[in-house]
């Protein structure tokens, strides 16, 4: 569970139900595993913090947390979650071209595209650098051409075509125009409202930043 506040005041106020409502139904929160994070403003940022306590103990304050498999930092920027993600494809690249080096051309192909076209949460990255992006993306090529003992330095888009796997900007154009399709036509009125915001830098990054740049 996740709370959020804009000020100290209401964080309190909403751990204090919280603990209301553990009291009420025989829970406990562990103060061990809760943590405490501060999203840093563009131009400022709170020298001091009040402690956030639960349970009247205080929480340990985090720059980062991993939350449904995503980490979020408290600079509001996704490097770290797009590093997570390629050393993730690193070691499930690896142990496919190991264990499957005598499989046929077909069958690592399908292993390819169930194993490391995933990008668990990749349609969430809208601020990062483009060195960090790039890293991924060569990560990715490379660990096709591995599999299926490529030359180096052949064209990605190339054996992507012939082999008919998506290349990086595919699934990330896939993977984005998923997840603004669901949000527009999400029942959800907090949702309908992000959508519908023509300012929303989220639905422009996924509108013209995968779409557009790479069209």
């Amino acid at each position: 569970m996740v709370l959020l506040s804009a000020s100290v005041c209401g964080l309190n106020k909403l751990i204090r139900i919280c603990e209301r409502y553990a009291t009420d139904h025989g829970l406990v929160y562990n103060v061990n595993k809760t943590e405490c994070m501060v999203f840093r403003g563009k131009s400022k940022y709170p020298l001091t913090v009040p402690p956030i306590k639960l349970n009247g103990l205080p929480l340990r304050m985090v720059n980062q947390f991993k939350y449904l498999g995503h980490l979020v930092t408290s600079d509001l920027k996704d490097d770290a979650d797009v590093e997570r993600e390629r050393r993730a494809l690193s070691v499930r690249a690896n142990m496919i071209a190991r264990r499957f080096a005598y499989c046929s051309n077909d069958v690592k192909i399908t292993l390819f595209k169930a194993y490391c076209t995933t990008f668990y949460t990749s349609s969430l990255w809208a601020n990062y650098t483009q060195k960090q992006y790039n890293a991924l993306r060569i990560q990715y090529n490379n660990a096709f051409r591995m599999l299926m003992g490529l030359p180096r330095f052949c064209s990605a888009s190339g054996m992507f075509a012939e082999a008919r796997v998506d290349c990086f900007y595919a699934i990330m154009r896939k993977r984005c125009a998923s997840l603004a399709s669901r949000v527009r036509a999400s029942a959800n009125s907090v949702l309908r409202m992000i959508a519908d915001r023509l300012d929303c830098p989220y639905v422009n990054h996924c509108c013209q930043v995968h779409v557009r740049r790479n069209t």
